[in-house]
């Protein structure tokens, strides 16, 4: 990864890279700018003694000097390792341990504060840098207050093909996140330079080819005229590859604000000239909340990816901002992007996360079988980029691959007439009422398309008679109101009988983690607490 992207950015010369829209004066960084900044930046780690191999924490926000110490860290032949600065001590403290990390970056400040990073850090006597822009200077500065074990400085490296760039952790519904480490997949399989932690596996190298941001550079056509608009976080697999790492390939630039911004992101986006965005269906659906900007900007496309977009929304974009909506599906463990509905004059379907994108999808039933056309079975796929398996955890890898080496997903799916990808539900989120099986994307499409609904995430509940019956969360649109029976009526009249919900949440918001993405076990938890909360305590 850090070869390919070295040599891109290298050759970009003087053209626009980063755009950071500070007030009054944005920060405007060119290519010529961001390989002097990176090769500064990879100097002072290494006086350091940050070698190959070290993994290297970074909590910090969107910013320049996420980017700058992100991609030195690889161009060092170092391990990158993003986090979110949001987390707790007992968070930082389990990702700094898991992938041995030698130093971690943190903001300017962190360390007066005695941050939950910082408090972290020194229990596993990880070194401390805060890491910031100085504006005055023009420099990412790397101001270190602890060495923790560093020996001192080592020798400035050269990056090489098979180096192991970045881990992420995946945010699935264990209770031990995985640690997911990008190689380079043209090594033997056997050969391959496994990150040495529990539960830990390969991904394939993020590079200019089938996979990763190559893979998304191509799908969408990216080039040295796009810009976009940076809104999901760095430390997230969506806005490292989709948002930075394609358009850095490509040639492109992007917009940086610290976070998302609903009340900012089109005075950034019109004033910038970004011409293409990134989002969770979350934030494209603030963004519906917010006034349409005036003029429209003009947009090549809006990618919508890592949890379902429902058709309502879909139109919605399509109509407000006069752009083509493409639906994607990713996940971690293939270094993001597998699937995305292609640029026009292709087909795009709403409900569809499109055609494979540098990887095979097959749907797969129990024993591992293709299904007919149109039949439901697991979402199956194969690819460079594809996770390669479990270190040491032959049981996890058995159950995570079926014949051929495809890569169980855990989705639920069919492909219809034209190899679209319809995602029906995850597997284990099924809702299984008596055996008969309920989607909980189907159930949530419905709820979404009443006039008086924002939101809407169905999920199972325990049933003495079923076993499992269907339960939902229910966010009303400002100034709407809605009975149960009226909502039960309105599901009843689209859907058979057995899928109407049993028991209706009403709540003002719909819990989110830090993405922005929406997990259904989360909402189950918090909603059915309201339950327990309710519950009469028994008589002593």
């Amino acid at each position: 990864m850090a070869l390919t992207l070295k040599t891109s950015i290298q050759g970009a010369g003087s053209s626009t890279a980063v755009i950071v829209p500070s007030k009054p004066t944005p920060v405007t960084i060119t290519y010529n700018r961001l390989v002097a900044d990176v090769s500064t930046f990879q100097a002072k780690l290494a006086a350091l003694g940050i070698k190959t191999g070290a993994p290297v924490s970074i909590a910090l926000a969107n910013s320049y000097e996420f980017i700058v110490s992100f991609l030195a860290t690889a161009w060092q032949r170092a391990i990158a390792a993003p986090l979110n600065q949001a987390y707790k001590q007992d968070e930082f403290e389990f990702y700094i341990d898991d992938v041995k990390s030698a130093l971690i970056l943190v903001p300017r400040g962190a360390v007066a504060a005695n941050a939950p990073a910082v408090r972290a850090a020194r229990r596993f006597k990880a070194a401390i840098a805060e890491c910031y822009w100085d504006g005055t200077k023009g420099e990412v500065v790397l101001d270190v207050k602890d060495r923790g074990l560093l020996k001192g400085p080592v020798a400035v490296q050269e990056a090489q093909p098979d180096d192991v760039a970045l881990v992420l952790h995946t945010s699935g519904t264990t209770s031990r996140p995985k640690v997911v480490s990008a190689i380079d997949p043209s090594q033997p399989y056997e050969d391959h330079a496994y990150v040495s932690q529990p539960m830990s596996y390969c991904l394939g190298n993020i590079k200019t080819d089938s996979n990763s941001a190559g893979n998304i550079q191509q799908t969408y056509q990216l080039t040295a005229m796009d810009r976009t608009m940076l809104v999901m976080p760095l430390f997230h697999v969506h806005g490292l590859v989709c948002g930075l790492l394609a358009p850095l390939l490509s040639g492109g630039s992007m917009v940086v604000p610290p976070k998302f911004s609903a009340s900012e992101f089109w005075d950034d986006f019109i004033t910038h000239k970004a011409n293409w965005y990134t989002a969770v269906p979350t934030i494209h659906q603030i963004l519906l909340k917010g006034p349409t900007p005036s003029p429209r900007p003009k947009i090549r496309f809006i990618r919508s990816c890592s949890s379902p977009l429902s058709p309502t929304v879909f139109h919605l974009l399509e109509e407000t901002y006069g752009a083509p909506v493409l639906e994607a599906y990713a996940m971690t463990e293939a270094a993001h992007q597998m699937t995305s509905n292609p640029l026009p004059p292709a087909k795009r379907k709403p409900g569809s996360v499109g055609l494979g994108q540098g990887v095979e999808v097959k749907i797969l039933d129990d024993a591992g079988a293709e299904v007919p056309q149109g039949g439901e079975g697991e979402i199956c796929i194969r690819g460079e980029n594809v996770t390669k398996g479990y270190l040491n955890n032959e049981a996890a890898n058995k159950s995570s691959f079926a014949s051929g080496g495809f890569f169980r997903t855990g989705d639920q799916g069919k492909k219809d007439e034209d190899g679209y990808v319809i995602i029906t539900g995850r597997i284990k989120e099924l809702i299984n009422k008596g055996g008969e099986k309920i989607s909980p994307i189907e159930l949530d499409n419905v709820l979404t398309r009443h006039p008086a609904v924002s939101e809407a995430v169905s999920f199972a509940i325990a049933d003495e008679m079923y076993g499992q019956d269907v339960g939902v969360a229910i966010v009303l649109k400002p100034g709407k109101t809605l009975g149960e029976d009226e909502l039960r009526a309105w599901v009843a009249e689209r859907l058979a009988k057995f899928k109407t919900p049993k028991k209706i949440y009403f709540s003002d918001t719909m819990p989110k983690t830090a993405t922005g993405k929406i997990q259904r076990r989360i909402v189950a938890e918090t909603m059915q607490k309201q339950d327990q909360k309710q519950e009469p305590k028994a008589k002593l």
